[in-house]
């Protein structure tokens, strides 16, 4: 399809952009090259709508270091976190963009996050009640950063 106003080809709206930046911090490397192919895909579509890199770190200790460091929120992905569904989750992006703060998410190692750690974080999202292997929990939290920055720019995507 074209833009009657151009001529050219339909892009999607892209939302205000702020200089705001999504990161998410995983303990261990993707093995995989299918689910590193996955990852990859939907950490380029997210790109035009909202700044997402994936930082990959060695352990536990390391996750901690790297938000000592961090001047923004903190949001753990555990079993015992908040259960959003998408549109809440794009209302969070919303809400760091107006107040202009960066936000890492962290997925922990397969022994999960202490409790000092939860007592620290900003916040703490649960993907499912399902436990599940922290390298598919990647896959999920980068489509559906996808999809809820997609959703906030009214991009057709998403359809619920």
């Amino acid at each position: 399809r074209r833009d009657p106003r151009t001529r050219g080809p339909l892009t999607p709206r892209r939302a205000p952009q702020v200089a705001v930046k999504l990161s998410v911090v995983a303990a261990g490397k993707l093995k995989d090259t299918a689910l590193v192919a996955l990852c990859a895909d939907y950490l380029r579509r997210v790109q035009p709508f909202l700044a997402v890199d994936v930082i990959e770190v060695r352990d536990m200790p390391a996750i901690r270091a790297h938000w000592s460091r961090l001047d923004g929120a903190r949001v753990l992905l555990d079993e015992r976190g908040e259960q959003i569904d998408t549109r809440e989750l794009a209302q969070w992006i919303d809400r760091w963009r107006r107040d202009g703060r960066d936000v890492a998410l962290y997925i922990g190692d397969a022994d999960g996050f202490t409790v000092t750690d939860r007592t620290q974080a900003d916040k703490m999202l649960a993907l499912s009640k399902l436990t599940l292997p922290h390298r598919l929990v990647r896959l999920v939290l980068l489509e559906q950063l996808y999809r809820a920055a997609s959703l906030l720019a009214g991009h057709p995507y998403h359809h619920g």
